[in-house]
This record gives structure tokens, sequence and C-alpha cells, in this order.
């Protein structure tokens, strides 16, 4: 079942995280912090509205290279959804041509300090993480035949690189939610 992105108010804060990156060693939000701007995603291996637009994710990172910071994490559960383990990611990142970490949320807390619902799920935040922007990656879905160009998170990366203010009208992102643990699900 499809769910929307919750909308976290513009401005909040980027809450901290230390994850587990899928290749070894760990990733900060203080490693990202000296960007210009730092977009945290919330993705899965299996979930189809993550495969309609990983290849446009990583072209996404291709072009905005070191203009800007950017981390992928799993939150879902693991052990019930085997598509989304280590290995499965790694696949996913080489296929995708992400260049950015991909980190593992295994207690799914980080997921649950952003507020994040779905896959894929864009969090971008400002030199000072400060939110900026939370939504969709553009109007592409599984089934509809608009082209994957990351068209929405495009428009408020230039914004934010350029000085220019975000729109503050954001269109949620629409995903498979995550897959929490039995018990852990968010309050």
């Amino acid at each position: 079942m499809a769910v929307n992105s919750s909308m976290v108010p513009l401005g909040t804060p980027a809450p901290a995280f230390d994850l587990t990156a899928i290749n070894g060693g760990s990733v900060s939000l203080d490693d990202l912090k000296d960007s210009p701007a730092t977009l945290v995603v919330f993705l899965s291996n299996h979930c189809p509205y993550v495969r309609h637009i990983e290849a446009g994710l990583g072209a996404l990172a291709e072009d905005y290279g070191a203009r800007l910071s950017i981390v992928a994490i799993c939150s879902n559960d693991s052990v019930n959804y085997p598509d989304d383990d280590p290995t499965h990611l790694a696949e996913q990142a080489a296929r995708a041509r992400f260049t950015f970490p991909y980190l593992l949320d295994d207690t799914q807390e980080v997921a649950k300090a952003y507020k994040a619902a779905c896959t894929p799920d864009f969090f971008l935040y400002d030199a000072d993480l400060r939110l900026a922007y939370r939504g969709e990656f553009d109007r592409a879905r599984p089934g509809n035949d608009v082209p994957v160009t990351g068209s929405s998170l495009r428009a408020a990366i230039d914004a934010l690189l350029e000085g220019r203010p975000v729109p503050e009208e954001q269109r949620p992102s629409l995903g498979c939610g995550i897959k929490w643990k039995p018990g852990n699900e968010p309050r």
C-alpha cells in the first residue's frame, strides 16, 4: 500500500545520527555539516517506487557532485524483508550508480527521529542543517508515463545552492511504507 511522506515542518533541525555504511565504516551527521546543502534520503531495495526512480537519483548525485552532501538510509526490517539486507542494498547501489554512502538504521530510531514514513522519502537541509525541502523526487510513479527527472527535488536543490528561498508549497513523496520491526512502529 502506498504511503505519503509526513510533511515535517520546514526549518526543523536535522536529527543527529551515526550509522554503519553497507560497505563498512560509519557516517554521522557531523561528517556532513560543512556542506552548503545536505540531502538525507530514506530508501529500500524492494520498493517499486524506489526502483522506479533509483537510476534518476544516481544521476542527480552525479550531476550535483561535491556541491551537496547526500546520504541514503535504509531503515526497513531486513529480517522480514531480506531484499533490504546489506548485500542486496550493495547490489542496488551498484545498479543505480549511487556515489553516496548508504547507511543501515537497524534500530529504526533514525527513521523515527526524521519522521520518515515511506521509501523514498527525501529531506533536504540548508547549510545550517535546517529543513528546506521534504517531498517528492518528481511526479513520476510506477505505472504513469511521467519521465523520471527529479525535477521537484532538483528545483529545491538549485534554489538552495543559489541562495534563493525554496518554495514552501511542496508535494509529499509517495512510496512503500517503512517496514517496521514488529512492535517497533512509531507512536
